[in-house]
C-alpha cells in the first residue's frame, strides 16, 4: 500500500480540509455514513478521504453512502497501487477518453466532501497559499471518480480522483485550474449510473467551472505548505504582506 506521509508536492487540486463531522456530512449529503473521521486541516494525496457514492439497497431503492477511500485513483488494470500517487486528479475535459478514467466516468462517479481547498499563487518571489471555500459556509461537493483495484492476493483497494476544470473568473487570479464543484441540486444526476436517466450529455455539462459568486478566499499561513502539518494553524489568515 502507499504510505500516507510520502506526498511532498502541490498540484491542483492537491490539498483540502474537512471540518464537518461524519454526522454533519451524512445530513448535508443525505448519505448513510459507513466511515468515521476527525476534523482534518490539511488533507494530502495518498491519504484516506471520505467519499459519497450511490448505492442500491436490497429493495432496489437508490441511496447514498459515505465511505473512506484512498486519494489517488488506482485503475483496475494496474500492476500495483503505486500509480495512484500520480492519479489524484482527472481533467474533466479528457477523463471520459482516458483508459485510467473512462470506465469510472460512465458508472463510478462520486463526490468528495470538503470544507474548502488550498491553492498556491505566485506572488513576487514566493508562493502564497490561499484557502478557498464557499461563501455561504456550506460544505463543497467536489466531483470525483472512483475505482476498485484487486491485488494478486485478493486484496481490494477503493480509490478516488478529484476532477478539475478551467478556472472561473474568481479562480483565474489564483490558479489556472480548479476542482469541479457541484451544486446540491446536481448531486443526484452526477451520482446516477444511468439507471435513473442521467444521460451522458447531462453529466458532461456538470463537469464545468463553478458559477461566479459562490467562492471566497483568504491568504493563509505557509504552515500549510508541509503536508505533515494537520492542525488549525493551516487555516489561520496570513499576516505576511
Amino acid at each position: 500500500m502507499l504510505v500516507s506521509t510520502g506526498y511532498k508536492g502541490q498540484m491542483m487540486c492537491g490539498r483540502f480540509y474537512l471540518q464537518e463531522s461524519p454526522e454533519d456530512i451524512g445530513i448535508a449529503f443525505d448519505a448513510v455514513v459507513r466511515s468515521s473521521w476527525k476534523p482534518r486541516y490539511n488533507i494530502a494525496p495518498t491519504q484516506r478521504v471520505p467519499v459519497i457514492r450511490r448505492m442500491l439497497e436490497l429493495s432496489g431503492t437508490p441511496r447514498r453512502e459515505a465511505i473512506g477511500m484512498h486519494w489517488g485513483l488506482v485503475p483496475s488494470w494496474a500492476k500495483d497501487v503505486s500509480i495512484g500517487a500520480r492519479m489524484i486528479n482527472a481533467r474533466s475535459e479528457t477523463a471520459s477518453e482516458k483508459p485510467s478514467f473512462r470506465k469510472a466516468w460512465v458508472d463510478r462517479r462520486c463526490l468528495v466532501p470538503a470544507s474548502g481547498f488550498f491553492e498556491w499563487k505566485k506572488e513576487a518571489e514566493r508562493k502564497q497559499p490561499y484557502l478557498i471555500r464557499r461563501s455561504d459556509g456550506r460544505p463543497m461537493g467536489l466531483a470525483g471518480l472512483w475505482e476498485c483495484w484487486r491485488g494478486p492476493d485478493g486484496t481490494e483497494l477503493e480509490s478516488v480522483a478529484v476532477l478539475t476544470t478551467a478556472p472561473n473568473h474568481f479562480m483565474k487570479g489564483i490558479h489556472d485550474r480548479m476542482p469541479v464543484i457541484l451544486e446540491p441540486d446536481d448531486w443526484t444526476t452526477w451520482l446516477d449510473d444511468g439507471r435513473d436517466g442521467a444521460t451522458p450529455d447531462r453529466v458532461d455539462r456538470l463537469a464545468c467551472p463553478a458559477g461566479n459568486g459562490i467562492l471566497e478566499s483568504m491568504p493563509v499561513s505557509r504552515h500549510v505548505n508541509n503536508p505533515a502539518h494537520d492542525d488549525p494553524r493551516c487555516l489561520e489568515e496570513s499576516t505576511v504582506k
